[in-house]
C-alpha cells in the first residue's frame, strides 16, 4: 500500500499501466484488511491532542518529582526539596519554574514495571506490550511490532491535511538501530508517525518526510498532479477499484500538507516572535516543545518529543541515563547541564504559560515520563543506574485535575507503597483522554483483533 512518504516523493509514478495484476490483487487484499482494521470505542475524554515529552534514558524520580529527604545519605537526593504553589507538594530545587505549575499537574509517583533494560522498557512504555523477542541492543523496529502510541492515535483519527502523529526532533535510535516500538508496526506505513529526521547513527529515512526531493519543485508537483489525474481519468476500472480511493486519500493528504499555508506555518518556528523563542529556550529541547505547541494548535493529535543529546562527534546520548561520568560530568552534573533539567524546566514552564493562557490546556494533554526510573543508591560516579521498579510521571491538561499527587513510594523512592501504575495503565489513560477506549480494536496483517492496550485508565485523576 502506498504510504505518505511515497505519495510525496513518487507522485505520478503510479498510473494505469504501472501496476501489475498481482500488485493490484495484493493491494486489494491489504485494503480489505484495512477496512476492518480498527473499531473505535469512545470514552468521555474530550482532549483534542496530546504532547508526550519522552525523557529517554530514565529520569531520576528522587531528583525530580519524588524528593526523599529522610533517606540515608547514599540514597537521598543531592537536590533539596522546595515547596510549590500547591501546599504539601514538594519537588527538587533544580525545577523552580515547574514548581509554579503544580496546580495544573498530576504527579504520578508509582509508574512501575519489571525491566531494567532500555530497549524492552521503551517498547513497553510506547506500545503497552512486552516483547520478549527483542534483541538487545540491536532491536530494529519491524512490521511485526505492536503499534506505538502515535500509531494507535493515527489509526483512530480521520485522514486530514496534517498527520495525526508527529515525532520530533527524531525517533529514538543509535548505533545503526531505530528502536522497536516507535512506529506503526503491523498497522503499516500509513499510520507511521511523521518524522522530521531519521534516528542519528542510522542509514534509515524518516517516515513521511515533508520536504520535496530537490528534483521536484512546486510547479512540477502541480504538473504531475494534473498528469496523474489525466491518467486516472482514462482508466475507469482502476478508478472504480476501492484501492484507488484509499490511495487517492493519501495523495490528497500529501498535496494538502505541501500546499497548505497552515501546515507550512505550523512547522516553521520563524513565525514565532523572538521573545517567545527565548522563553522556550533556543536549543533543540525548547524549540521542540515550542514546535509541539504549534503543531497541536494546527490540529496534530499527538506530538512525541524524543529527548536526547547529539554530541559534537555525532554520537547519540540518552542523557537522562545519568550514570555518569559523561563529557567530564558526574551523574548529578549531567542533570544540571543544559541538556537535562534547566531546559526541561524552562520549556515546560513556557508551555504551561501559553496553553493555560490561551485556554488550550483544557483540550491538550501534556504527558512526561521515560522508560524507567533510577536506582535508590547513588553510584561511584555520583549518578544513578537503571531502575524499572518505579519512576515518576507528570500529566497536565486534557481534563486532568491539577494540584494532585497519585501514588506513594517508600522512603527511598524505590518501590510503590500504594497505587502502582503499569505502562499499560499510563497509555490507557492517555487514550481515554483522547476519547479512545482501551478496548478499541486493532487488527494485524492476519486480521487478528487486538485491544488498543490492556490497561486501565486512571479515572480518579479527572474531574
Amino acid at each position: 500500500m502506498l504510504n505518505r512518504r511515497d505519495a510525496m516523493i513518487r507522485l505520478g509514478q503510479v498510473g494505469c499501466g504501472a501496476l501489475t495484476l498481482p500488485e493490484l490483487l495484493e493491494m486489494e487484499r491489504a485494503h480489505a484488511v484495512e477496512r476492518a482494521a480498527t473499531r473505535l470505542r469512545q470514552t468521555s475524554g474530550n482532549a483534542k491532542s496530546c504532547i508526550l515529552i519522552y525523557l529517554w534514558g530514565g529520569p531520576p524520580q528522587m531528583d525530580m518529582w519524588d524528593p526523599n529527604p529522610l533517606a540515608a545519605e547514599d540514597i537521598r537526593s543531592q537536590f533539596k526539596p522546595i515547596p510549590t504553589v500547591v501546599p504539601g507538594i514538594e519537588i527538587a530545587e533544580e525545577m523552580p519554574l515547574f514548581a509554579q505549575h503544580t496546580d495544573k499537574t498530576a504527579i504520578i509517583r508509582t509508574l512501575s514495571h519489571d525491566s531494567n533494560n532500555h530497549e524492552p522498557s521503551v517498547y513497553r512504555t510506547m506500545t503497552g506490550r512486552i516483547n520478549n523477542s527483542l534483541v538487545v541492543p540491536r532491536n530494529n523496529r519491524s512490521r511485526r511490532d505492536f503499534p506505538s502510541l502515535g500509531a494507535v492515535v493515527s489509526a483512530f483519527t480521520p485522514l486530514g491535511p496534517l498527520p495525526a502523529s508527529v515525532t520530533i526532533p527524531r525517533p529514538i535510535g543509535h548505533d545503526g538501530s531505530t528502536y522497536a516500538g516507535t512506529y506503526a508496526g503491523f498497522l503499516g506505513a500509513k499510520h507511521d508517525p511523521m518524522e522530521f529526521a531519521a534516528a542519528e547513527e542510522t542509514d534509515e529515512s524518516p517516515t513521511h518526510a515533508m520536504a520535496l526531493p530537490p528534483e521536484l519543485n512546486s510547479t512540477r508537483l502541480l504538473a504531475r498532479r494534473g498528469l496523474l489525474s489525466l491518467l486516472q481519468d482514462r482508466d475507469h476500472r482502476y478508478q472504480s477499484n476501492p484501492i484507488a480511493s484509499g490511495m487517492n486519500d493519501l495523495r490528497e493528504q500529501a498535496f494538502a500538507m505541501l500546499s497548505s499555508s497552515k501546515a507550512k506555518q505550523a512547522f516553521d518556528l520563524e513565525h514565532e516572535d523572538a521573545k517567545t523563542r527565548d522563553r522556550y529556550g533556543r536549543n533543540e529541547y525548547g524549540e521542540s516543545i515550542l514546535l509541539a505547541r504549534r503543531l497541536v494548535e494546527a490540529g496534530v493529535r499527538l506530538v512525541t518529543i524524543s529527548w536526547m543529546y547529539i554530541q559534537k562527534s555525532g554520537n547519540v546520548a540518552n542523557v537522562w541515563d545519568n550514570h555518569g561520568p559523561f563529557e567530564g560530568k558526574t551523574g548529578y552534573g549531567m542533570l544540571k547541564a543544559d541538556y537535562c533539567l534547566p531546559s526541561l524546566d524552562r520549556g515546560f514552564h513556557a508551555l504551561m504559560e501559553d496553553l493555560s493562557g490561551s485556554g488550550l490546556l483544557d483540550e491538550t494533554l501534556v504527558a512526561m515520563y521515560g522508560e524507567f526510573g533510577r536506582t535508590p543508591k547513588i553510584n561511584k560516579n555520583q549518578g544513578r543506574d537503571h531502575w524499572g521498579a518505579v519512576q515518576s510521571a507528570v500529566l497536565a491538561g486534557g481534563g486532568v485535575r491539577g494540584g494532585q499527587v497519585y501514588g506513594t513510594t517508600d522512603r527511598d523512592s524505590a518501590y510503590p507503597t500504594s497505587d502502582p501504575v503499569s505502562p499499560e495503565d499510563m497509555l490507557a489513560t492517555i487514550y481515554y483522554t483522547l476519547g479512545i477506549s482501551p478496548a478499541s480494536e486493532l487488527h494485524d496483517q492476519l486480521a487478528r483483533p487486538h485491544r488498543a492496550v490492556d490497561g486501565t485508565p486512571l479515572l480518579s485523576l479527572f474531574g
